[in-house]
Parts: structure tokens; sequence; C-alpha cells
């Protein structure tokens, strides 16, 4: 069923939510001459996958993960899209192909080695990752690997209709902060 509402979800927030994306496309043209940001991340049963997101530090930024970044990398029309999570709107493509879910453990790189480690423990992986879930509504990030292995593990262990919905309705009005870059927050 959730893998349905998916689809759908994806569907139909890609169609509607083209006007929207076409202009965030050219805004972060404009912004960092390549607003796309694709990137090799770890995926069900550790089978990687491309994320999609819009890009919202410079080109030049090394690839890893947001808690090790550099805030002076995040560019401002970047700032805009972290703040409103509008850079997550390209990964309904992730969902749409089946990749990822709407609500799910949030992808990690496979440099995250102890994060990996402490979700294979727990069962973590076996699940397609999501874009939003307990942990990111709590603030929880992947700067903390136990806590946050363990977060996914008692959503995943409890996720049904209702939680799936709480988790969606939580993030778009505003709950949780997203990735985290130092000096950021």
């Amino acid at each position: 069923m959730i893998r349905t509402l998916d689809f759908l979800f994806s569907l139909f927030g890609l169609l509607f939510g083209f006007p929207v994306l076409l202009v965030l496309y050219v805004i972060g043209l404009f912004d960092t001459g390549s607003p796309v940001f694709k990137q090799q991340r770890v995926g069900r049963n550790k089978k990687p996958f491309t994320l999609v997101k819009f890009r919202t530090m410079s080109v030049d930024t090394a690839s890893v993960a947001s808690h090790l970044a550099s805030s002076s990398s995040i560019t401002k029309f970047g700032h805009f899209l972290r703040k409103t999570k509008l850079d997550e709107l390209p990964q309904l493509w992730n969902v749409l192909k089946g990749e990822m879910s709407l609500v799910g453990p949030r992808p990690c790189l496979f440099s995250q080695e102890e994060l990996i480690s402490e979700r294979e423990e727990r069962g973590v992986l076996n699940a397609r990752p999501g874009i939003t879930g307990l942990a990111q509504v709590n603030d929880i990030d992947m700067s903390t690997p136990k806590l946050l292995a363990e977060t996914d593990a008692k959503m995943l262990a409890n996720l049904n209709l209702a939680a799936y919905f709480k988790y969606i309705l939580m993030t778009v009005s505003g709950k949780g902060s997203g990735d985290r870059v130092p000096g950021k927050d």
C-alpha cells in the first residue's frame, strides 16, 4: 500500500510541481551554473542508486556528508532551498522509480561506514530509503550514527499508514531542520 501511495504522490507531485521545479532550476542556473546535484547513495539492501536534489552548495564542494561540509560552501539560494526543504523536490523522481520512499531512513553515502554498520545491525538497510522520517522530524542527523540507526529502526518497526502521513505532514509543516551543516544550525 505504501509503495502505491509513494508512486501516486511522486507522480502527481512531479506533474503539478513541474512549474515550481522549472523556476527553481532556472534560479539555480544563475546561482551555481549547475542546479541539479547527483550523488551515489546507499539504497535498499545496500544497492547503490543516484540521488537527485537541487544543488545547495558550490559546485567545487567536496562530496562528503552534510555535517562534514563547510558552511561557507552553501550558496544564498542554497540556504533558502535547505530552509524550505525545496532542495528535496527532485527526489520525487527517485521515489517514482522505486529507489526511495517518501518515508524511510535518509540514504547515506557509502563512505559513512559507521552508519552503514549500525543500520545493518538493526536491519534498517532492508528498507527503501526515504525523503523524510522519524529522525528528520526530530532533528537527528547523520552526525550521530548510532542514534540515527536506532531511530530509523524504531520508525520502521512502527511504520503504518498513520505514521506515514504523520511524518509527511510534519515535514511539510516545517518540523525538523534538514541536514545540518556546521555553522548553519
